[in-house]
Order: C-alpha cells, then structure tokens, then sequence
C-alpha cells in the first residue's frame, strides 16, 4: 500500500492517477474525502499532516508533499511514516540547493535532515518553478488579455506535474533510488512574460504582460483572498533573488528517470486549456 499525501493537489493528483494505471494499491490521504474526485480503486481517507499516523496502518511507502513554511511538524510527521513504512518519497523544495539560506530553504533542509536521519528509505526530489504556478493568472486571463505582475523577466524552467509525478512514482515503486536526490526541471527558461505568450497561444489570444513594480505586485496579491498572505513576500523575495542571479541550470533527470523528456510549458498549456 503506498500513501500519497496532499493527493488532491496538482502534484498529488498525478501521482495517485499514475499510480492506479501501473496498479498499485493507493491509499489517498485528503482533508475532503467527499471532494476528492478519485479514481474508484483509490481507498481516500481523512487526514492532514497533523492526523497522518492514522493514515499509516498498513502502509509501506509514502509520497510526502510539505504544504508549509516551516518544519515545525516534521518530528511528528516522519516519526508517524518511520514507525509504519519503510520508504519515503518527499517533493523537497529546489531552493534547498538553489536559494538554501532562503525561509523555504531552510525549512525544507530541515525537513530532508529528519527524513535521512530517521531510517527510512527516501528519495528526495527538488523541483524547478511548478508550470501549475500559472493557474495564479486565471482569474485575470478570464477577466481580460492583460496579465499583471512583478519581476516579468525572471527566468523559469517551468516544471509539468506530470513529470514531477512519474518521478516520483518510479521512486515509489521501483529498486535503485533509495538515497537520490532528482533535481527536476523543465526542458526550457522562460521569463513569466513569455509564459504569458504562450499561454495566449494555447487559448489562441493576444495574452501580454503587463509589468508592475513590487509594491503594487505585493498589494495585488495581498488583495486577492485566493492567495496566502504568509507566502506574499516569500515570493517576491525569491524572484528577486531569481532575477538578480544566474538563470537556472536544466538538467535531464526527468528523462533519465522515466525514460521520456520532460514536457514543455506549451504542452503543459494546451493540457490545461479548459482550466482558463
């Protein structure tokens, strides 16, 4: 029985479908059950970070996605997995090795010290900029063909879901990684503005940028009761860090691992199409 944490997410969600279609057993663990949505032979249970050993009985690997900012929980959480399973798959934070001194940084360097200290197998992934990042534009892409934001010309090597996941479900239940740590990415850099390009091209509009200085980014955001406050500086503090750096490296885990090149943001865009 393998457990998938946060399965609703768009990471997790992946994970738990391609999981059912290779035919392992799934344990998703949601804070809704009734709104799950998940495939018929996915037993979900009601659990969060907090409740998760009584998610655990029976369990013999996890996939672990950490939601916060902090490793406050981590004790309890990978105590709760070590003293139920044998392997863990954590989607880290590719700020561990890119921005290690940065709150998220550390506190997913945290987390990665108890889970190699506690026994477990593990495998650790450090994902690039989640290409699901842009679902943050929907609401003004719906509104109109501008988009509005800070830092546009950061570059990203937008990540798909889909390969974050078949990552991680070749962790999970395949030999050979047991002590790895997969830095993924994208097969491309982009700037949010040309992220913005290729989205009205995948919607078939004339989507453009349009850029903001921070301040008026940081009330924006603050504004916008869809997204936490706690993360508002967080994440302008690391695109301005992003921006004053070296664009990031690209590297060919995905394809190593799964044996298929990462996708592209395009495809992530027309995958994604209905969602805007």
């Amino acid at each position: 029985m393998i457990l998938v944490t946060g399965a609703t997410g768009n990471v997790g969600r992946q994970v738990v479908h391609q999981l059912v279609e290779a035919g392992h057993p799934v344990r998703a663990m949601t804070r809704d059950p009734s709104r799950a949505a998940l495939p018929e032979a996915v037993e979900v249970v009601k659990g969060d970070h907090e409740t998760i050993e009584q998610c655990l009985d029976g369990v013999e690997s996890v996939f672990l996605i950490w939601p916060f900012h902090t490793a406050d929980l981590a004790p309890a959480v990978v105590g709760a997995i070590r003293r139920h399973a044998r392997r863990v798959v954590l989607l880290s934070s590719g700020a561990v090795r890119d921005q290690p001194d940065s709150s998220v940084g550390l506190s997913h360097g945290e987390l990665e010290q108890r889970v190699e200290q506690s026994g477990l197998a593990w495998t650790m992934l450090w994902p690039s900029t989640f290409a699901a990042n842009a679902f943050w534009w929907r609401d003004q892409i719906r509104a109109g063909d501008v988009v509005r934001g800070a830092f546009g010309a950061v570059p990203m090597a937008m990540l798909h879901e889909r390969d974050i996941a078949a990552v991680a479900v070749r962790a999970l239940t395949t030999d050979g990684h047991d002590g790895a740590r997969y830095a993924l990415t994208g097969p491309q850099v982009l700037t949010q503005v040309e992220q913005v390009r290729i989205l009205g091209d995948a919607l078939g509009r004339p989507l453009r940028w349009q850029e903001l200085s921070r301040e008026e980014e940081r009330r924006r955001l603050l504004a916008d009761d869809s997204f936490p406050d706690s993360f508002v500086d967080l994440l302008l503090d690391g695109y301005a860090k992003m921006l004053d750096g070296p664009p990031p490296a690209l590297t060919n885990t995905v394809e190593e691992v799964t044996g298929r090149p990462a996708r592209s943001f395009a495809e992530w865009a027309k995958d994604h199409v209905s969602d805007f």
